[in-house]
């Protein structure tokens, strides 16, 4: 029988331990809780254990709690080792019963917040959902090996090569994550190189790379011709687009806190880029005749809205737009490739110029780390001459020698631009736009 009665534990205020005998002790705060603590010495070190609240253990469950330790300890076990172990063996064999799709959802939660829209989001968990749970989903992780992965992979990776390729990343990624947190471990049997590569042929031999349709250089005037005389908002924002040589997303995106009208500037934040960088794009006189020419002052903060006033243009718009009103077999991210066409083979600029106004990521970390500005002149000038091109207007080669002609306007413009740029203009728009054909043909290229 000890000191303690369950009683009396009730009335006991005073802070500090109370014994009830054999090293069991009610504890009572400063703030006047009460829990049990079981105080014992084993291998010469003193120890206190808490056996739990009062108001969650009673005192005949707190003495029998402390009688088991008293049990352990006279077989040379620590009580609290011996719960610590207890612990983490119930934790491996909870562990051991997390499936594949489990797994797979506290990876996506785990990542949602650093993926750049939702929509990324939804598209793991269709995935996941399409291709993997139906094999492997219910499956404990820890059970999945390359067989298993292989069921999933080989009915679609020689019709959806594509999609499989992905389903494969994301198996990757979930189970290497399972791996991590302690629910699997060994080798991950999704592995691409020196695993998977030796049961499946390579993605390149099985399907060819689908590239995005694209005009044809010679077309493109033409196409911006037809294009011009649609009246909806839809066409005018994929004009912007061609003009700008920008993505889809970055263009029905477009708030028009981003864009500067006076300096021809579009400054895209870096949460809606490939490259997660903010973007300048420098705006044609074209583009600018196209924002001015909506209403800015509506109660949407989208350039290009949609049906609803509130909400911008949809995904589908542009492709909708080339598809049943152009009659045109392309797309509209292609117009990138068009641009990029257009500025190898018709133009001299140089090739980081031209994927600097891509908004191209720079290769060779070392270049990247040293490249500070965005060549904006240049590219301004670049620009410029696209719009000029997708207008139809023509240019023509002239000798070296010959005079240019006088452009006053343009160097007070580009004066004006290269102060809001913070580039130092030394020459006129016409002096930037002479380039050179090559080492050994005395001609330049000028636009009309």
């Amino acid at each position: 029988m000890g000191n303690l009665s369950a009683l009396g534990i009730q009335k006991i205020a005073k802070p500090g331990l109370h014994g009830d005998g054999a090293g069991l002790y009610l504890q009572v705060s400063k703030a006047g809780t009460k829990s049990w603590i079981f105080r014992y010495a084993i291998a010469g070190k003193s120890r206190s254990m808490g056996l739990g609240p009062i108001i969650a253990v009673s005192l005949a469950e707190a003495r029998q709690r402390a009688h088991d330790c008293r049990r352990l300890i006279y077989q040379k076990i620590d009580p609290i080792d011996e719960r610590q172990r207890l612990a983490a063996a119930a934790s491996t064999v909870a562990k051991r019963d997390v499936t594949f799709d489990e797994c797979a959802a506290r990876y996506i939660e785990a990542h949602r917040t650093g993926w750049k829209n939702e929509k990324h989001a939804a598209q793991w968990e269709s995935t996941i959902r399409q291709y993997v749970s139906p094999t492997i989903g219910p499956r404990p992780v820890r059970s999945i090996d390359v067989e298993a992965v292989m069921n999933v992979l080989n009915p679609i990776w020689y019709i959806k090569t594509e999609t499989a390729s992905r389903v494969r990343n994301r198996i990757e990624l979930v189970l290497a994550w399972a791996r991590v947190n302690g629910y699997r471990s060994g080798d991950n049997p999704a592995l691409w190189r020196g695993n998977l590569d030796q049961l499946l042929p390579k993605r390149s031999s099985v399907q060819r790379r689908k590239h995005f349709e694209s005009l044809s250089i010679d077309e493109c005037p033409a196409f911006i011709s037809d294009l011009r005389k649609l009246s909806s908002c839809a066409a005018l924002a994929l004009e912007f687009l061609i003009l700008t040589a920008s993505r889809t997303n970055e263009v029905i995106g477009a708030c028009w806190s981003e864009v500067d009208l006076e300096y021809r500037i579009w400054k895209i934040p870096a949460n809606r880029m490939k490259a997660n960088r903010e973007h300048r794009v420098p705006l044609s006189g074209r583009a600018i005749e196209i924002l001015t020419g909506l209403n800015q002052g509506g109660p949407s903060e989208y350039i290009f809205q949609g049906r609803l006033r509130t909400k911008p243009l949809s995904n589908g718009t542009f492709l909708a737009t080339i598809k049943k009103q152009m009659r045109r077999d392309v797309t509209a991210h292609g117009f990138r490739s068009t641009f990029r066409d257009w500025a190898a083979e018709r133009t001299q600029y140089q090739n980081e110029v031209i994927e600097m106004a891509l908004a191209h990521s720079i290769r060779d970390s070392t270049e990247a780390a040293y490249r500070r500005g965005d060549l904006m002149m240049k590219r301004r000038l670049l620009m410029d001459a696209w719009a000029g091109y997708c207008a139809g207007e023509s240019c023509e080669l002239r000798p070296m020698g010959e005079p240019k002609k006088s452009s006053t306007e343009s160097d007070s413009i580009s004066e004006a631009l290269a102060a809001k740029d913070g580039t130092k203009l030394g020459n006129s728009v016409a002096d930037f736009s002479r380039i050179s054909l090559s080492e050994n043909d005395s001609f330049e290229r000028r636009t009309l």
